[in-house]
């Protein structure tokens, strides 16, 4: 069985530039490419960002139960595609979602198996110092900062917690949690199909020594 790894943090948290940087490192995962109401910001690119739809469409497929998750932040709403994530479990590979708090413990709720890593900042002050730079309005960061103290007191949800004090050591922590998790459980899975085939073996003589 395949894993969902997903990285979450408050917003202006660095998780989606550590996911990009944490994909080049480790090119084997699959990314989860969320879909979402809101219009594009500068530089986003469709089908490599997100896939922007109306809200409409969004609702539409809420409605047929396409999103293993789906989640309303800020007035937008945010989903992850329930078959991209069967199709690529099916196929053995690992699969990184960058998606918020909500999304995350419904995840969870579905996938016992999903690894919850969440990004903190170093503190609020570079946090709004983040927001200011990616261009945000006064009254939207104050409304983030509100929301982000709202996230750090469900972090016992998570099963990992890194500050984001460096970008590079922050990927490189990312990383090293991935390749452990991912390690064992294919050490699981060898161990398991060992002993289904030991107990298979040893029906067979049974079989085989029955008069």
């Amino acid at each position: 069985m395949s894993l969902l790894f997903v990285l979450s943090s408050p917003s202006g948290g660095g998780k989606t530039t550590i996911c990009r940087a944490v994909l080049k490192r480790l090119p084997q995962l699959a990314y989860s490419i969320s879909s979402t109401s809101r219009s594009p910001r500068p530089g986003e690119v469709e089908g490599k960002d997100y896939f922007f739809i109306s809200r409409e469409e969004f609702k539409k497929k809420i409605k047929r139960e396409e999103f293993i998750e789906w989640t309303e932040v800020y007035g937008n709403l945010y989903g992850t595609s329930q078959k991209f994530i069967d199709a690529q479990l099916s196929s053995g590979k690992n699969v990184l979602l960058d998606i918020d708090i909500q999304g995350a413990q419904q995840i969870k709720k579905k996938s016992d198996s999903a690894c919850l890593i969440f990004l903190l900042p170093p503190s609020f002050e570079v946090l709004r110092s983040r927001l200011i730079k990616r261009g945000e309005l006064e009254e939207e960061i104050k409304r983030r900062l509100s929301h982000a103290r709202l996230e750090m007191e469900m972090l016992q949800a998570y099963d990992h917690r890194i500050v984001n004090y460096d970008l590079s050591q922050a990927v490189s922590d990312v990383c090293s949690i991935i390749t452990s998790q991912a390690r064992r459980n294919k050490e699981t899975k060898k161990r398991r199909n060992e002993e289904t085939k030991k107990q298979r073996n040893e029906e067979t003589k049974k079989q085989s020594a029955k008069p």
